[in-house]
C-alpha cells in the first residue's frame, strides 16, 4: 500500500480531511507560512532584481522537523494548502523547504472540506501555479518596500508605533477625506409638507409633491420659510380631490450570494461582526466543526473569493430543498454575473460563499455550533437559498391628490407572494403599507397639515461596512485584507469607533497630511487600484513580478528621498488632564504606555507619580458590599480591565476582579462558569462558587455532550471538542 502525505495550513483542517482520507494518507499541517522576509530588515535585494530572502519562521523549526520525517516515510507527498494566491506561495515555500520538484503533480486544491470533495481533489493534483506564486510574492515585496522604508521614518519625524501601507494608507486617507466632506459641509434648509388624510376612520399620510399646471404635475423643492407660506396660504385646509390612482405591480429580487467583501459586509449591517470576527468564524465553518452524528465537517465553501459563481450540484440540491420545503413556485434557478472587480481574477475560479449542504439547515445543527458560528452560517446558509428563489411581489398602488393645484403624494405597497423573503428577510425591513380604497374624483377630509423645516444633513462617516463596499469598489486591496487593514488602523490609534462610526483622531489627521505631502503615489486611490490591476496580470501570466517591482520602485524611491531630506521633525505635545498631580500640583498629561493610556506627571523625572487615566473620573458604585468592612464596593478600571474596589480606601485596600460569566453551567456543581485570569495574566474558566467548588479548565467549556461519549465539549482551535483524550472526536 502507498504511503501518502497530504500537507495542509492548519491543525483543524488536517484534523477534518484526516476523517476522509483512507489509511493510506497521512494529513499534516504546516501551521501556516513556514518561511517569511525577516521581521529584522527589509529582506529584499534592491540592487539584484528585487530578490527576496526568505528565512525560516522562529518557532516554525519543530513543525519542520516533523514534516520532514514524514515526508522521509512517504511514498507520494502532496501539498493541499488554500485554494487562493497566498495558499499557492505556502505551498511553493513548502516545496523547496521540502525538496520537492515543484513541476511534478503535487498540488491539490478544493472549495469545500466534505468527503467527496477530499476524495475527488487528491486524485487530480495539479503543478504549482507559478504564476500565482509571482503574484502573492510581488504584492507581499511591494508591502514590504512600502512599510518598512516608510514606517521607521514616521517613527523619527513624529512618534515612534506608527506605521504606513499601500493599502492601509488609502483606506485611512478615505475615513480622513470623509471627515473633511463633513468639517466643510454647509447645511441648506429645506422644508416638507405633509397632510394626514382621513376617509371616514381610516387615516393616511400624503407628501407634497409640486403643482398641476398646463395639464402636467411639476415637481417642486419647499426651499424656505417663504415658499413654504405660498403654499400653505393656497390651501383648502379642510378638503381636496383624489386626482388619479395607479395600481401596479412591484417585484423585489433576491441578492446574490456571498462574495468575501459582502459576507463582511452584510455580517457587519446584520449581526454587528467586525469584518476580523466574520472571517475568524467563516475560518472555523470552512475549516470543520464537530456536528452531532456527522463528525467534523466543513460547513461552508472556500471564504476567499470574488466569485458570484454556484456549480450545478449546488443549485440541484437548492432546487431540492426549495421545491421539497416551499413549493416548485418558489425556485427560479438563478446566475449571477461577475463584478467588473472580480474579472480575470483567481478568486473567480471559486464558488460564491455558501453551505456545502444545503439540507443542513442552520436550526438542524444549532447544538453544535457556538452562537456566533450559528448567527453567520444561518447568514450564509439563508443568502444562498434565497439566491436562487423567485422574486418578491407586491401590489403598489400609488394616489396622487389635489388642493386648488397642490399635488399630494400617497404610496401603498402590500406584500401579495413572499418569494424569497420566506427565507431570507430582516425585521428592519418594512412590507406593508395599505392605503385605504380611494377612487378618481373622490373627496376626502383634512385631519392635520404638517409643515416641517429641515437641514440638509454631512456624508454620514464610515462604517466598517460602508468602507470596505468602498474599496472594493474603487479595487484597492483584496477582500481578504480588508479586516486586518481596518484592524491596523485602529490598533495604531488613526481611528475610533463611536456607535459602529469610524472616526478619524488627530494623529490619523497628522499621518495622512504627512503621506498626502511625501508620499502622494501611495495615498493616491487610482495609483493603488492600478497597482491591484498589474498583480492581477501577474497572476494571469501577462507581466513579470520583478517588472511591476522596478516600475513601482522607481517613483517611490524619489519620494522616499524627498521626504527623507525634508520632512521636519513634528513634536506631538502630550495632552494635559483636569487631574491634578497629589505629590506635587500640577495637571498630569496622558501618556501612552504597552498597556495603553495612563496618567503621568509632567514634572518627571522629578516627580514620578503615575495613575490609570481613568482615576478622576466618579467610580460607579455597585450594591456589592465589602467583605472585609462592610463598605460599598466601586467598579474602577486598571490596566487588565475592572475590578471592585473598597469604597473604604486607603483605610481597607480589598479589591477582587469582575467576574464575567458564559452560558455554560459547571460540570461539578451546576454552578455558573467565570471567565478568570492567573497570576501570569493567563485566561481560564472557573466555577462562580469558588472555594467551595474548585473546577477550573484551560479551554472554554460548552453546554454541548460528545455524540461518541457524552463527556463535556470544550473550545479548542475555535472549534468544539471532546475533553475525553481518549474519544475519537478529542
Amino acid at each position: 500500500m502507498m504511503n501518502n502525505l497530504l500537507i495542509v495550513e492548519s491543525p483543524a483542517k488536517a484534523k477534518t480531511i484526516g476523517k476522509f482520507l483512507g489509511k493510506n494518507f497521512t494529513v499534516k499541517a504546516s501551521v501556516g507560512h513556514i518561511r517569511d522576509l525577516p521581521k529584522s530588515k527589509l529582506g529584499i535585494d534592491v540592487e539584484n532584481n528585487f530578490e527576496p530572502n526568505y528565512i525560516t519562521i522562529r518557532g516554525k523549526g519543530d513543525v519542520i522537523k516533523e514534516l520532514k520525517k514524514e515526508a522521509r516515510k512517504a511514498d507520494n507527498i502532496y501539498l493541499a494548502t488554500d485554494p487562493d494566491r497566498e495558499g499557492e506561495a505556502i505551498s511553493w515555500h513548502l516545496s523547496k523547504i521540502l525538496n520537492l520538484d515543484e513541476n511534478k503533480e503535487i498540488r491539490i486544491e478544493f472549495n469545500e472540506i466534505t468527503k467527496d470533495a477530499i476524495k475527488k481533489a487528491s486524485k487530480n493534483p495539479r503543478k504549482i501555479n507559478i504564476d500565482l506564486v509571482d503574484a502573492q510574492q510581488a504584492r507581499r515585496i511591494l508591502d514590504r518596500l512600502v512599510g518598512y522604508n516608510i514606517s521607521p521614518l514616521l517613527w523619527k519625524k513624529i512618534e515612534k508605533g506608527l506605521s504606513a501601507g499601500r493599502v492601509q494608507s488609502v483606506a485611512l486617507k478615505l475615513v480622513i477625506d470623509r471627515e473633511r466632506e463633513i468639517m466643510e459641509f454647509k447645511p441648506e434648509e429645506y422644508w416638507s409638507l405633509e397632510l394626514e388624510v382621513k376617509k371616514q376612520k381610516k387615516k393616511f399620510t400624503a407628501k407634497y409633491a409640486g403643482n398641476y399646471s398646463n395639464g402636467k404635475v411639476n415637481k417642486i423643492k419647499i426651499k424656505n420659510e417663504n415658499d413654504i407660506n405660498k403654499i400653505l396660504n393656497s390651501l383648502d385646509k379642510e378638503k381636496l380631490n383624489v386626482f388619479k390612482v395607479d395600481k401596479t405591480k412591484s417585484y423585489s429580487k433576491p441578492s446574490a450570494p456571498f462574495t468575501t467583501s459582502s459576507l463582511q459586509q452584510e455580517a457587519n449591517r446584520r449581526i454587528n461582526f467586525t469584518a476580523k470576527k466574520t472571517m475568524m468564524v467563516a475560518q472555523q465553518l470552512y475549516e470543520g466543526v464537530n456536528v452531532k452524528g456527522e463528525g467534523s465537517i466543513g460547513l461552508v465553501t472556500y471564504i476567499r473569493t470574488d466569485s458570484f459563481r454556484l456549480s450545478d450540484e449546488a443549485t440541484a440540491s437548492a432546487k431540492e430543498y426549495i421545491s421539497g420545503n416551499f413549493g416548485e413556485k418558489y425556485f427560479l434557478n438563478r446566475t449571477y454575473a461577475k463584478s467588473k472587480k472580480s474579472e480575470n481574477k483567481v478568486q473567480d475560479a471559486h464558488e460564491a460563499i455558501r453551505p456545502t449542504s444545503v439540507f443542513r439547515n442552520p436550526e438542524l445543527i444549532k447544538d453544535s455550533l457556538t452562537n456566533d458560528q450559528y448567527k453567520l452560517y444561518s447568514l450564509i446558509w439563508k443568502r444562498f437559498v434565497a439566491s436562487q428563489m423567485v422574486d418578491a411581489e407586491y401590489d403598489v398602488t400609488k394616489v396622487l391628490l389635489n388642493n386648488n393645484d397642490n399635488i399630494f403624494e400617497a404610496n401603498g405597497r402590500v406584500l401579495v407572494f413572499d418569494g424569497y423573503k420566506a427565507v431570507y428577510k430582516y425585521s428592519d425591513e418594512s412590507e406593508s403599507k395599505l392605503l385605504p380604497n380611494v377612487e378618481a374624483g373622490e373627496q376626502l377630509e383634512i385631519a392635520k397639515i404638517l409643515p416641517e423645516q429641515h437641514f440638509t444633513q454631512p456624508p454620514a462617516r464610515y462604517t466598517e461596512a460602508s468602507l470596505i463596499k468602498d474599496l472594493e469598489e474603487r479595487g484597492i486591496g483584496r477582500p481578504s485584507t480588508y479586516a486586518p487593514t481596518i484592524t491596523t488602523i485602529t490598533s495604531r490609534d488613526y481611528i475610533v469607533k463611536d456607535k459602529n462610526y469610524l472616526v478619524p483622531t488627530d494623529m490619523g489627521f497628522l499621518v495622512t497630511e504627512m503621506m498626502e505631502k511625501y508620499f502622494s503615489n501611495i495615498v493616491n486611490e487610482k495609483f493603488t487600484a492600478e497597482l491591484e490591476t498589474s498583480l492581477d496580470e501577474i497572476a494571469s501570466g501577462k507581466k513579470e513580478w520583478n517588472e511591476v517591482i522596478k516600475d513601482f520602485y522607481r517613483g517611490f524611491k524619489t519620494e522616499l528621498d524627498i521626504a527623507e531630506k525634508e520632512m521636519e521633525e513634528i513634536e506631538i505635545k502630550d495632552e494635559v488632564s483636569d487631574v491634578k498631580c497629589e505629590n506635587c500640583g500640577a495637571f498630569m498629561v496622558i501618556k501612552k504606555g504597552r498597556y495603553g493610556k495612563f496618567l503621568a506627571c509632567p514634572n518627571y523625572p522629578e516627580c514620578k507619580n503615575t495613575k490609570p487615566l481613568n482615576s478622576g473620573e466618579q467610580a460607579e458604585e455597585t450594591d456589592e458590599v465589602c467583605e472585609n468592612c462592610g463598605s460599598k464596593m466601586l467598579k474602577r478600571k486598571g490596566r487588565y480591565g475592572e475590578f471592585l474596589a473598597c469604597s473604604n480606601y486607603p483605610d481597607c485596600k480589598n479589591t477582587k476582579p469582575i467576574l464575567k460569566t458564559i452560558d455554560v453551567n459547571c460540570p461539578l456543581c451546576g454552578g455558573k462558569i467565570a471567565v478568570k485570569f492567573s497570576k501570569a495574566r493567563r485566561r481560564f474558566f472557573g466555577c462562580t462558587n469558588y472555594p467551595d467548588c474548585k473546577y477550573m479548565s484551560w479551554l472554554e467549556p460548552t453546554n454541548q455532550k460528545c455524540p461518541d461519549c457524552g463527556e463535556m465539549m470544550v473550545i479548542k482551535d475555535n472549534k468544539p471538542t471532546c475533553i475525553n483524550k481518549s474519544c475519537k472526536d478529542s
